[in-house]
């Protein structure tokens, strides 16, 4: 990687371009640490080979999820509503009420929780990572805060409220809140329009500006600590989304001229901005600033085999694709191992290593884990690691740790018939960075295909040695049959070539 070490910790954070970055589920990895070496442990306390491991992989950022204080109220919540039990016995069999600490997504404080953290604990981290020459990343909720927030009592306004008749028309869309002298607020519960209301969090007013100014100093104070955010539900608080939710109740403020994103990013124009969005609106979020957007499509058109779209949407401009953030999993989705077949792993871990863009893995990713672990959950059961699959992480993101994978010029590639129609189910994309080129083929249909790539060579001047570094082969081939008829290419299913191209 290219790492920045040696430099001035308060500067701006450089990082490369097409970033890797490992999501960390915070409590639950120090449980396991706190297991692993028989000590209790925090972040500040996490020994250094844990933080060398990650930079001799070559990630560029630690999201660390889930370090800020959680809601006492929300963890009740999950406590004592059954619903959420059968979740929770099937990543942790047995489970203890102790083992239930609510949704790091509803906060009581931003300040560290105590389990995480001290404050000073978390610049240390910070620091640490950065000598490695990597940058941190932590929670923003834009959404909503726990309902035991200090906002509720101190600043009520910068909630969404009801009225009592509201309440009794539908009181899972409400929390009753009780003061002092009989005077009852009706607070509703964040949302996302297209489901019923989270029961753990309550929802803030971003037609407030008094609600968006007390959100951006939020933003500073997180900012002492880190060098960017990944933001909760993004869209949730564009005016349009926000308005079309909450329409009703929004009378007394009319709708902002500009957009909070607008607002935050000018704030912090040092920051790391990456947001979780959906609802084909990531160009939108580009637009108000976010470095990268989630890039749910993807994942969505891999889970559906379905090779056509998956090209289709590696033609849009690499301009837009350069801030989409790719993954397999995440702590929202259910394992990449226990999703894609494990005849199919190899395939589309090598596209999420290799195409343009932030690489995006998670915690547990790298060891082949299946268990899906929910959020108010502290732990889940042991599992042992996959070598097979922790093997093939390792040896992609170390090829993908080159320098052309991060400053080349990437390309994707026509593929041909070489006498039937299986081509159709290969991807082929070349990185071409000074004389370093790479070449990447992925069979992504269930059958034997072949096909001819076109301009596979990267305009090599001399005969080529296409050499394999997932499995060792090399294949020679002559320069006026890679111009004449393209680099013919035979793969099983679900299989992979990630070629380095070498003139000879």
């Amino acid at each position: 990687m290219t790492p920045n070490r040696g430099r001035d910790l308060l500067a701006k954070f450089s990082y490369r371009a097409n970033p890797h970055l490992y999501e960390i589920n915070s409590w639950v990895w120090l449980e396991e640490l706190s297991a692993k070496y028989d000590h209790y442990l925090r972040l500040q306390e996490v020994p250094d080979e844990e933080w060398d491991r990650l930079a001799s992989l070559g990630f560029d950022f630690v999201y660390l999820m889930g370090v800020w204080k959680r809601s006492l109220t929300g963890r009740q919540i999950f406590r004592t509503d059954q619903r959420n039990f059968p979740n929770f016995d099937g990543a942790l069999p047995g489970w203890k009420m102790s083992d239930v600490v609510g949704s790091p997504f509803s906060i009581q404080d931003y300040t560290p929780d105590p389990r995480i953290a001290t404050a000073q604990g978390l610049s240390q981290v910070h620091n640490q990572l950065r000598r490695r020459g990597m940058g941190l990343i932590l929670d923003f909720v834009p959404n909503h805060t726990g309902f035991d927030h200090s906002w509720i009592l101190q600043h009520p306004d910068r909630y969404i409220q009801g009225r009592e008749e509201d309440f009794r028309a539908d009181p899972a869309a409400f929390y009753l809140v009780e003061r002092e002298g009989d005077e009852s607020l009706f607070v509703a519960r964040g949302r996302d329009p297209y489901f019923p209301p989270w029961s753990d969090v309550a929802q803030l007013n971003y037609f407030n500006p008094d609600c968006r100014q007390g959100m951006i100093g939020i933003l500073k104070n997180i900012a002492q600590y880190c060098d960017g955010v990944r933001c909760d539900m993004a869209m949730l608080v564009t005016n349009e989304i926000f308005d079309r939710t909450w329409d009703r109740f929004l009378h007394p403020w009319p709708m902002p001229r500009a957009e909070f994103w607008e607002e935050a990013t000018a704030a912090l124009p040092d920051f790391v901005w990456l947001a979780e969005v959906y609802w084909d609106m990531e160009w939108r979020m580009q637009q108000l600033g976010f470095q990268f957007t989630y890039d749910k499509r993807l994942y969505d058109r891999l889970k559906e085999d379905s090779t056509g779209q998956t090209r289709a949407h590696l033609c849009a401009d690499i301009g837009y694709q350069r801030k989409l953030a790719r993954f397999l999993e995440n702590h929202d989705e259910p394992r990449c191992a226990a999703t894609f077949s494990r005849e199919r792993i190899a395939a589309v871990v090598t596209l999420l290593a290799t195409l343009p863009g932030l690489r995006f893995y998670h915690h547990g990713q790298l060891e082949g884990k299946k268990t899906f672990v929910p959020m108010p959950l502290a732990k889940a059961r042991s599992e042992p690691a996959d070598p097979q699959i922790r093997g093939l992480y390792e040896q992609l993101l170390r090829f993908a740790d080159a320098e052309v994978f991060h400053d080349g010029e990437w390309r994707l590639l026509e593929v041909q018939s070489a006498g039937d129609d299986t081509f159709q189910d290969l991807i082929a994309y070349g990185w071409r960075h000074g004389a370093d080129n790479r070449l990447v083929v992925v069979n992504l249909g269930d059958r034997t295909a072949q096909g001819r790539v076109r301009d596979a060579a990267g305009g090599a001047a001399r005969d080529c040695l296409f050499c394999d570094r997932l499995d060792g082969s090399e294949y020679p081939r002559a320069r006026a049959e890679l111009e004449s008829e393209g680099l013919y290419v035979r793969l099983a299913p679900n299989q992979a070539h990630a070629f380095e191209v070498k003139e000879s």
